[in-house]
């Protein structure tokens, strides 16, 4: 985990996460050698957009970053191995701001996976997502059993509605705001958090430390499909 000061997305500090580097709406890509057909991957690209997202699959949620996109498909870094079974449902990918758009597997390697789309999507709305709420960071549904601690006093509890930065805490106490509790969890580790909000029986939380991308998609991993890390 890094501290607080550090850049939240886990990506170096010069980098906009939102930016796009290279647009390839005029480029023409050559077909195979003497052939002069155009290549099917000339549909509009765009590469290197460095962006923070979910792939929703029946074996849980799983953090990526979308790379290159088009209207028929995307590429995603991957920071773990896909899950060996996909499910019957077709996988999705959730953009921070919740939009889902259903794809079908087209291949996968090292560190990274291509998707089709179900339907053709305008790249636009990928590159400038449309938020109807204040901008946040993702958050995954998840579950971690955890226990809870301040001063002498433990309880047994959950974390849901995880990210980089904080959770919700589902426990019944009524925790004062800005008090700070110890959480240790046996794939969670040790994390020290302060109280944001408490309502019916759910604290908001925020952590003193926040995990980066890389730490976060590999906690998801180890706590959905441990097989694959």
């Amino acid at each position: 985990m890094t501290d607080a000061a550090s850049h939240p997305s886990g990506f170096a500090a010069s980098g906009d996460p939102h930016a796009v580097a290279h647009s390839a709406h005029d480029r023409t890509e050559a077909g195979p050698a003497g052939d002069p057909r155009p290549n099917q991957r000339a549909a509009p690209r765009y590469v290197s957009l460095i962006r923070a997202a979910k792939l929703v699959t029946e074996a849980g949620e799983f953090v990526c970053v979308v790379r290159d996109v088009s209207q028929t498909g995307v590429k995603v870094k991957l920071f773990h191995p896909l899950p060996p079974r996909l499910g019957t449902r077709a996988p999705a990918l959730e953009l921070q701001n919740g939009e889902r758009f259903a794809l079908r597997l087209v291949r996968h390697g090292e560190g990274e996976a291509s998707f089709a789309f179900n339907a053709p999507v305008a790249v636009e709305r990928l590159i400038r997502e449309h938020w109807t709420h204040p901008k946040r960071q993702f958050r995954l549904n998840m579950t971690l059993p955890v226990e809870v601690f301040r001063a002498a006093e433990c309880w047994s509890a959950r974390l849901d509605n995880i990210s980089q930065q904080g959770a919700r805490l589902v426990l019944d106490r009524d925790f004062a705001v800005d008090q700070l509790l110890r959480i240790e969890g046996a794939e969670l580790g040790v994390i020290m958090a302060k109280v944001r909000w408490h309502r019916d029986g759910h604290s908001g939380l925020v952590f003193e430390n926040t995990f980066s991308l890389a730490e976060i998609a590999l906690l998801a991993a180890r706590v959905q499909c441990p097989e694959i890390v």
